[in-house]
């Protein structure tokens, strides 16, 4: 009987976990004093209903001494926790498309003049490059980095080709140390609908992205229901850019719209062996 009884702890011990997060992990008061940090955009702190930010980064495991790369943070919206929650004992990186002398990109003009905008709270953060279209990866050192975050980029890798996003998961394996995370929130589309080659409407199957990560040398570590929402259908004819924030279709169906709320994510964490 007592073999029995712990050849069941061990099982639930270590397999895959689906829990909610605030049920498995222990309370963070630096990480809640980052998400109401007055240094925020209010705009964005009224998108934490959507994206639920304290669940998510406690759900990937994210600790003070960290050292954490964001891809792609384009204007910061995670930044601005991120930044002032591992300023002191840990390190984040922003990688994204590459700063030059002659081009002001989107990364450039939006992350860059976050991190201008107020050095108290971003002047350590470090910039890097990820560029999968050009196969530009100079963003740490192999086997250097705790966790790697990506909040909504998978799709856009899709929409370069399977070559880019298949280097893009192999760049972010590399980096990570053995035991290192890599937390990925992405816009989700029903099992049984159709994903398009380039993921033009912004969806993609969530066994997709779970495949390309095992492919690069991933394990599937958990993955939680915290940013689910079962409203959404995916079938719109601007894809989720109609959906808030974005409201691509304009005042059509507006209120249609905002009644669905933000995209149904897929939140997914996986480890490096």
């Amino acid at each position: 009987m007592k073999k029995w009884i712990y050849a069941i702890l061990f099982a639930s011990a270590t397999a895959t976990s689906f829990a909610t997060p605030t049920l498995a992990h222990a309370e963070d008061a630096a990480l809640k004093a980052a998400v109401a940090a007055p240094t925020r955009n209010k705009d964005n702190v009224t998108r934490d209903p959507a994206r639920h930010p304290y669940e998510t980064l406690s759900f990937f495991g994210i600790k003070p001494n960290m050292t954490v790369v964001e891809l792609v943070p384009e204007g910061g919206w995670y930044t601005e926790i991120l930044a002032p929650y591992l300023r002191t004992n840990g390190t984040l990186i922003g990688a994204g498309d590459p700063l030059t002398e002659d081009q002001e990109g989107f990364y450039t003009r939006l992350f860059k003049k976050l991190l201008d905008s107020n050095p108290a709270v971003y002047g350590k953060v470090k910039m890097g490059v990820f560029q999968p279209s050009k196969k530009k990866f100079d963003f740490a050192k192999d086997g250097s980095i705790d966790m790697v975050l990506t909040f909504r980029n998978v799709h856009n890798w899709v929409s370069k080709g399977d070559e880019d996003v298949r280097a893009a998961f192999k760049a972010v394996f590399a980096s990570l140390k053995s035991g290192g995370v890599f937390g990925v929130v992405d816009h989700r589309l029903p099992a049984g609908m159709r994903q398009a080659p380039d993921a033009r409407g912004g969806y993609v199957h969530e066994s997709y992205v779970i495949r390309l990560a095992e492919e690069a040398g991933f394990k599937l570590a958990a993955k939680s229901e915290v940013n689910a929402n079962p409203k959404d259908l995916a079938d719109y004819h601007n894809g989720v850019w109609s959906l808030p924030p974005s409201f691509a279709n304009g005042d059509h169906n507006r209120a249609r719209y905002a009644a669905i709320g933000e995209s149904d994510r897929m939140t997914l964490k996986f480890v490096k062996p």
